[in-house]
C-alpha cells in the first residue's frame, strides 16, 4: 500500500476533511500487522478493540428496565375530569348571571313605585278642604272664602 496516500489521508482526518469511506480506509490499513514505525502510534485511534459486555449484562438491563416499568405507572384521565375547569368556569358564570339578574328586578321596581312619583306626593300633601286665594282676582276684596262651591246655598 502506498504510504504517501496514508499520510494524505492522516492530513485530512486532522483538519476534519475526510468522509467514512476514507476513515474506513484508514481503519483497515492500521488494523494490519506490518505498518511504519512512525504510524504506530496513532493504530489505537483506528484500531479499538470493541468492549465486551458480559453475560449477564442482557439481564441486568432487562432487571431496570423492569423496575422503572413499575414505578412509572400511565393514568387514565376520563373526558369529565379533563373538562372539569371548563365545567367550573361554567357554573361560576350562571351563578354571576342569576345574581344580577336577581338584584336588578328589585332595583327596576323601585324607580316605577308611586311611593317616589312627585304627582302622587303632592296629592297626598294637598289638603283639598282649605281655601287658596287666587291673584289673578280683579275684586280684591273677594278671597277663596266668598267663593261659594255650588253644592253650597247662597246667603
Amino acid at each position: 500500500m502506498d504510504y504517501k496516500y496514508i499520510e494524505q489521508l492522516m492530513e485530512r482526518y486532522w483538519n476534519a476533511e475526510t468522509s467514512m469511506e476514507e476513515e474506513s480506509i484508514l481503519r483497515s490499513f492500521f488494523s494490519q500487522e506490518n505498518i511504519p514505525a512512525e504510524m504506530e502510534q496513532w493504530r489505537s485511534l483506528f484500531v479499538a478493540d470493541e468492549p465486551k459486555l458480559s453475560d449477564d449484562f442482557d439481564a441486568r438491563i432487562l432487571a431496570m428496565i423492569g423496575e422503572e416499568a413499575q414505578s412509572v405507572k400511565a393514568k387514565e384521565v376520563k373526558l369529565t375530569q379533563r373538562l372539569m375547569p371548563l365545567f367550573k368556569a361554567a357554573a361560576v358564570v350562571a351563578i354571576i348571571l342569576t345574581l344580577g339578574g336577581a338584584l336588578q328586578a328589585p332595583w327596576d321596581n323601585n324607580w316605577n313605585t308611586p311611593v317616589n312619583d312627585y304627582t302622587s306626593f303632592q296629592i297626598d300633601t294637598v289638603d283639598i278642604g282649605t281655601p287658596v286665594q287666587a291673584e289673578n282676582i280683579i275684586d280684591k276684596s273677594a278671597d277663596s272664602t266668598s267663593v261659594l262651591l255650588p253644592e253650597q246655598p247662597k246667603n
